[in-house]
């Protein structure tokens, strides 16, 4: 039990106050980088879903050309 007061010593001090404009400016940062990144988050789903139908197109067109070399080579479709 004598080891309670040298442990209460040994505490955190109490913190400090913030300043009412750095906690603006930190919430300010917070709010914009998340709208910043919904944005770009938008903008590179669209993309990339245009990206994702060329190469659906793409896929089909090759899938079409090797059942055609299929049916009439018979064969494999590397000679």
């Amino acid at each position: 039990m004598s080891r309670a007061p040298a442990q209460i010593s040994k505490m955190a001090p109490v913190p400090v106050a913030v300043s009412p404009l750095i906690k603006f400016s930190r919430y300010s940062a917070l709010f914009l980088g998340i709208a910043y990144g919904s944005r770009r988050n938008k903008s590179l789903e669209k993309s990339e879903g245009e990206l994702l139908r060329l190469k659906e197109l793409r896929k089909a067109a090759d899938e079409k050309k090797v059942a055609a070399a299929a049916k009439e080579g018979g064969g494999s479709i590397f000679d």
